[in-house]
Parts: structure tokens; sequence; C-alpha cells
């Protein structure tokens, strides 16, 4: 191996830690939400900006900064968006509040959206042939087996040392991996260096952020009437209806302007944001709404869990993580069946069935949920989800892509992991709403039978709520409000247990809208396009 190769695959390590950076980062934090409650006492609705924020700014500009990249160098924006990242974390790590905490994740994920389009398009220009697919299996190995470590890895710096850590621990890295690329990445651009689409950026994000402040802030403001009135600064809300009607309808306002803006650039020559132009292809327009109800499915039930886990059961993070391993074992093996399975069963079969073990599991782990459960049963069906994760997402990409030209093949990528990514933000969002909802309504039915005053009860069911869970132990030490820790976990655990149900129903809708998914290409698996 010569002196050209060796810089290569080095450069490839640190680019599988970059990706590792924003991949663990997306996944450690769940784990660690718990002990965030705990500290900073930080509210339900501050749980899910804690996540959403993140997810939802890396979907709006996943796009955006590819095209930045190809523009004014590919290695360059990588070690700009690594830089942002690292700075974001001594924020997040830092922070002493929610609010600070939830403005730092807004900046890590414009940090990740640098990074994740970069470390592809890097590998594209840096390798040829057989190696090239080597380095991308490496890459995707790297994903998949970073998202099983970060549970794991949150749970046990946030038991050993704290939460903060699991923020700070990206400091080190970014700095080994600036350092690492600089000196075995060489700088690349593209060819084409068309301008971009700003206007498609902002109308994106206006859609999004719309739409996913309804869905999270409808239960703290009141879905039609107004039952709390947002302030900003000295500025009231006016008026008896809610601001979450106006917010729903900016959303769909923006999604039509987006579409429509999206076909004017089209008709003119111009680049879109998303290929609007490939979703004239039945699998690749199919296959992205299985890809973001899939994605809506999954990532939303990892937000309940490891709260019902810890403030229901008693879980401490790392015991947290070591159940959620159970997962992972899923995922790993799933990959290797994946590679078997390739050539002699069509993608789309792999997918199904992924699916459908997906919906078992999920469905299994709602089934156990109780107030009293063991973890015992909850690790099989565990395993089949992550199965289920594993066949599903290793062969979706290559479904997606199949009837796609070759020459639009990185431009149908980036809009699948936009809509992968854009499934998740909704995904936090709409099973968060669920949980919360419905442990609300649980406990105020429950408090009710046993003839507590509605004062009384509206206290409790907030300090509940608010606290995501956390309160129940408080409410367990005194003597006087011990009947109220019970029902609270067991509204708790209805509350999680509808939140995996309604995760189990996206799941099927995916499942069912691969019914449209597969091609005559597809029949025999081995002309996918890889991703």
């Amino acid at each position: 191996m010569d002196r050209l190769q060796r810089r290569r695959w080095a450069g490839l390590v640190f680019i599988s830690i970059a990706v590792s950076l924003i991949i663990v980062d997306s996944t450690i934090v769940n784990v660690a939400i718990p002990a965030i409650v705990d500290d900073l006492g930080i509210t339900s609705t501050e749980v899910q900006w804690v996540q959403e924020s993140y997810t939802l700014v890396f979907a709006a500009l996943l796009l955006v900064f590819g095209s930045l990249a190809d523009r004014f160098g590919r290695r360059r924006v990588m070690i700009v968006g690594v830089v942002v990242f690292a700075a974001a974390s001594v924020l997040a790590a830092t922070a002493p509040s929610g609010s600070i905490l939830i403005l730092a994740r807004l900046v890590q994920g414009v940090g990740g959206a640098m990074i994740l389009p970069t470390t592809l398009s890097i590998i594209n220009a840096t390798f040829r042939g057989r190696e090239r697919g080597i380095a991308f299996a490496v890459w995707g190995s790297t994903i998949g087996g970073m998202a099983a470590v970060g549970p794991l890895l949150g749970g046990w710096l946030t038991t050993a040392f704290s939460w903060r850590w699991a923020f700070g621990i990206n400091i080190p890295l970014g700095l080994l991996i600036v350092v690492g690329v600089l000196l075995t990445v060489a700088e690349s651009r593209g060819e084409r260096t068309e301008r971009i689409d700003v206007v498609g950026a902002v109308l994106s994000v206006v859609t999004m952020g719309s739409l996913v402040f309804a869905l999270i802030e409808g239960r703290t403001y009141g879905w039609w009437l107004v039952d709390e009135r947002p302030q900003i600064g000295g500025w009231t809300w006016p008026g008896e209806l809610s601001p979450i009607p106006f917010a729903f309808a900016l959303a769909g306002l923006g999604l039509v302007a987006f579409i429509a803006w999206g076909l004017h650039r089209q008709r003119h020559g111009r680049s879109t944001l998303l290929a609007l132009r490939l979703f004239a292809i039945p699998s690749f327009r199919n296959g992205n709404i299985a890809a973001a109800v899939v994605s809506l499915g999954e990532f939303g039930l990892i937000l309940a869990l490891p709260l019902w886990l810890q403030f229901v059961l008693g879980f401490d993070a790392l015991q947290t993580g070591l159940l959620l391993l159970a997962l992972a074992g899923g995922s790993f093996l799933a990959s290797g069946v994946a590679g078997a399975a390739s050539g002699r069963i069509a993608p789309v079969w792999v997918v199904r069935v992924g699916l459908l073990a997906e919906i078992v599991g999920v469905a299994g782990v709602g089934l156990v949920i109780a107030p009293e459960a063991s973890w015992v049963p909850l690790v099989p069906f565990l395993f089949v989800y992550g199965l289920g994760v594993g066949l599903a997402t290793a062969q979706l990409t290559g479904v997606v892509l199949a009837d796609v030209p070759v020459t639009d093949s990185g431009a149908a990528s980036g809009t699948q992991s936009t809509s992968r990514q854009l499934g998740a933000a909704l995904g936090v969002a709409v099973l968060g709403t669920v949980l919360f909802t419905s442990t609300a309504v649980v406990l105020g039915a429950a408090l009710d039978d046993r003839g507590v005053p509605s004062a009384a009860r509206d206290q409790v069911v907030s300090a509940v709520v608010d606290s995501a869970g956390a309160a129940i132990a408080g409410l367990d030490q005194n003597p006087e409000t011990a009947p109220f820790a019970e029902a609270a976990r067991s509204a708790f655990s209805d509350g999680t247990r509808y939140a995996a149900w309604t995760a189990a129903g996206f799941l099927t809708l995916g499942l069912l809208s691969t019914v449209a998914l597969g091609s005559p290409r597809e029949r025999r698996g081995d002309e996918s396009v890889a991703s």
C-alpha cells in the first residue's frame, strides 16, 4: 500500500469519527434526559424541544450545506461544522437552564448538518471502484454501530460522572477530528456551482418549525381556544383563539409555497432544495413516504422509553443503556442477515420483513409496559424491534433509489436522508405529545375517582407531566402523597404504552406504503443503486 492509499484510509478513520460524533449525539441524550430533568428542572415541553431542536435544524439544513460544500470545499465545510458542533457542545455541557440547553442543541443541529453530507461527498470524491464500496460500507456500519453505542455511552457517562459529560465528550473528539482531517483528507469541490435555493431553505424551516411548534405546544397553549397565553418580552398573545391553529395554518401555507417555489425553479432549470422532479418516479416517491413514516415511528419511541424506565421502574441511566443493547444486538444481527440475503431476496421484501418485525417488537413493548413490569420480557421485544430496524434501514435506501438515474443518485440520496430526518422530528413531536397528553388525562381521571379536590388534582397532574415523570419519586417520599405516586406511575405507564402503540400504528402505515414499492429492477435485488 503506497503513501497516498494509506493517507486515504487514515482519512476515512477520521471521517468515520466525525459521523460518530453526530450520530452518537442524536442518541446519547435519550438516556441522559431524566438526569437533565432532575438537575435543571426542565418541563416536559422542554424535554421534547431538547430532542426536537437538534433534529429539526439538522433536517432543514442538510441539503443546503451539501450544496455549499460542493461550492466552497467539502473539507472546509466539514471542519467548520465540527468546530460549530464542538463549540455548541461546550454551551450544552455548561448550560444553566433548559432554554440555554435548547439553544445549544439548535446550534449543534447546524454543525451536524454541515458534517453529515460532506462526509459522504468526501468519500465519493476520494475513493474509486471497489475501494469506494468498502468505504461506503464502513460509513454505513459506523452509523449503525454508533446509534447502538450512543445510549450505553450516555448511560455510563451520566451514571459515573454527570449528564454534562454526554456533551463534554464531543470537545476532545472534535479536536481530534479537526487535526486528523487536516492531515489526511484532501480538499475537493463539485464541478457545478449552482446558486443555493435560499428561499426554499427558509420555507422549509418555516414549514417544519411551525408544524413541530404546534404539535409540541398544543397541550400547553390550547389546541383551539387559549389555555395559556404566550409571552414574548412585554407582549402577550391577544384574544381567545390559541396560537396553535395559526401555527398549523402557517405550516400548510409554507408547504404549498415550498412546493410551488420548487416547481418554479425546476421549470427554469435551477437547482431545488429537494429533487422534486424525481418524485414522478413511483418507487422514489413511495419510498420516501415509507422512509419518513418509518422514522416517525422509530425515533418517537426512544423519547418515551428511557423516561418510563427511569422514573417509573427506577432504573439508572447505565441500566437503561444496557437494556437498550438488546435493540443494538438485533440491529447488528440484521446487518449480517441482510448481507446474506443480498441478491437472493428482493430488497423490498427485506424491508417488509423488517417493518413487520418492528411492528411486532414495538407492539410487544407496549403490551409489557406496566408500573411493576420486569425488564426480562422487554429484552426479546427490543431485540425483535432492533432486528426489524436493521433489516428495514439496510435495504430501504436501495429500494428508494432503484429506478433513479445514476446521475441523480446524489440528489436522490440527499432527499431520502432529509425525509428520514423530517420523519424523526415529527416522531418526537407526535409521540411525545401522545405520551404527556395521555398521562395527564389518565392521571386526572384516576385522581377524580379517588375524590381528590380539583385544585390538588391539577397540581399533581401538572407536577408529574411538566417534570416528564421526575416528580413521581417526590410524591412517593411524602406519606401524604404516596397514593398519588402509585396513580402517577400507572398513568405514565399508560402514556408510554399509548406512545408505543401509536409508533406501531405509524410503522404499520409504513409497511402498507411499501405495497406500492418494487419494480422489475428490484425483483432480483442486484441492480439497486447504492446510497
